[in-house]
């Protein structure tokens, strides 16, 4: 226990509006400590990370966290990470984004940056719903369920975002849930550490939003949901696809080691300048 009190003194901003604005049972509150364990287990300094946020229930841990950090504007924390990593390469840059955030309003930044594989460490907080703005459906809400812009349940198809990641040229793709919080810890810690664009979805459950309108009593109900339908990835590949159906596959999806954008840039620069000097 002090052990977790000094990590919260050191790592948080204790003038910033605490207790936090998360709701009783929010999974971001749970996804944030393992944020603040992960960087002290990597033994990063302060000054070398920075955390770029979006909008939504996400984007508070930029408020929260005492590190360089950038609250972005609705959908756009990638472009901003984008430009922090190409021009200074040896920071550790983590970019945080709600499922909203990430893939509807910022859903051609998400694949664009994918696509070019530059270095940051990229956490979706994804409660399937626009958990701060009223409850509107996103883009991964499940076909079917209820939101305050699907009263009747929703009828589009979701994204799977760790299939688009994996499509788009991503390096590493993980996904964690709430309830498994120390094997969260080691799969964020991973996706810090890798090289190119690596990519942490957490299933984070919203009771308020989400749950309550989806027949889940309880935020205790929806952790128990989330603890019987979590599987390790190497279990649910060898499930019929019947026994598979409506079950949440947890573990690494892809794990690659090509060369990031910036590494890229920098081995054309150095041979530019090397042509240009024999010129």
């Amino acid at each position: 226990m002090a052990e977790r009190t000094q990590l919260i003194h050191h790592y948080l901003r204790h003038n910033k509006k605490f207790p936090h604005v998360y709701c009783a049972g929010c999974g971001h509150g749970i996804a944030l400590g393992s944020l603040i364990r992960s960087v002290h287990a990597l033994g990063w300094s302060k000054d070398e990370v920075v955390m770029v946020a979006g909008i939504g229930c996400s984007g508070r841990m930029a408020v929260y966290v005492d590190f360089n950090t950038v609250h972005a504007v609705h959908g756009r924390a990638l472009t901003i990470a984008t430009g922090i990593k190409l021009s200074n390469p040896n920071l550790k840059v983590i970019v945080v984004m709600g499922d909203g955030d990430a893939l509807s309003i910022g859903g051609n930044h998400f694949i664009h940056a994918a696509r070019r594989n530059i270095g940051l460490s990229v956490l979706v907080l994804n409660n399937n719903i626009y958990g701060m703005t009223g409850g509107q459906c996103s883009s991964t809400t499940p076909l079917g369920a209820t939101t305050t812009t699907t009263p009747f349940g929703q009828m589009e198809k979701s994204f799977d975002l760790v299939e688009l990641a994996a499509a788009a040229g991503a390096n590493y793709v993980a996904r964690a849930s709430a309830f498994h919080a120390q094997g969260m810890d080691k799969l964020m810690q991973a996706t810090f550490t890798h090289r190119g664009f690596s990519l942490l979805e957490v299933v984070s459950p919203c009771h308020t939003q989400y749950g309550r309108k989806n027949k889940f009593k309880t935020v205790v109900d929806m952790y128990r949901w989330l603890k019987e339908s979590a599987t390790p990835l190497e279990q649910y590949r060898k499930l019929s696809a019947e026994k598979a159906k409506g079950r949440i596959p947890l573990g690494v999806f892809v794990d690659r080691d090509e060369p990031s954008l910036e590494e890229r840039y920098a081995d054309l620069r150095a041979d530019q300048t090397a042509q240009a000097g024999r010129r």
